[in-house]
């Protein structure tokens, strides 16, 4: 059979596919064909796929409804020289995640409505596409997580944000005070400037 997919598309939705005009039939057959490898119940994986690999849209199958936080917003805003072994995603505190990949290693954050909803963005990476927090509340994040994270690293990601000309400190005050950090981030600032 011939099947025709964009392989510059990564990863396919269930939907996705039947969009295209696959049945559950034909979407079976692609993947004994060793075309597309079933992640999940809603997700394949174009094994034809020749464009730019990224382990975001990868992981965005297994957490569909997560945004890349802390470290790897940080690390992919190059604020950091630190390459995460995991990736940070953030979820709802009530969402649910049933099972996640062996590969990449994923590490779920649980944010309250607030914290999740804000700051938000999709990139897109060609044909597919993932969510990620901007570059101002991605610092904010990882001030929120700084024992975590570790306080040299964090003062590296502030001290790079504060290079950077697509700063904005309003935004980056904005989000401070809303999640109670203002105090910290004055802190910082007083410090580095």
């Amino acid at each position: 059979m011939n099947y025709i997919i964009n392989n510059q598309k990564m990863i396919y939705s269930i939907q996705e596919l039947m969009n295209l005009g696959f049945s559950y039939y034909k979407i079976n057959k692609m993947v004994e064909e060793k075309i597309l490898k079933k992640l999940n119940k809603s997700f394949y994986e174009n094994l034809c796929f020749n464009g730019n690999f990224n382990d975001f849209i990868f992981s965005s199958a297994f957490v569909s409804r997560g945004v890349i936080c802390l470290m790897s917003a940080a690390s992919f805003y190059e604020l950091t020289t630190v390459r995460p072994q995991e990736i940070d995603i953030a979820i709802l505190r009530k969402d649910r995640v049933s099972n996640l990949p062996d590969w990449p290693p994923i590490n779920l954050y649980y944010f309250n409505k607030n914290r999740y909803e804000f700051g938000n963005i999709e990139i897109n990476n060609g044909f597919d596409k993932f969510r990620i927090y901007d570059l101002d509340k991605t610092v904010v994040d990882i001030i929120s997580y700084r024992e975590k994270i570790g306080i040299e690293e964090t003062k590296e990601i502030i001290k790079n944000y504060l290079s950077r000309k697509d700063k904005d400190l309003n935004k980056l005050m904005n989000y401070a005070k809303m999640f109670g950090k203002e105090t910290i981030l004055r802190t910082y600032l007083e410090v580095l400037l």
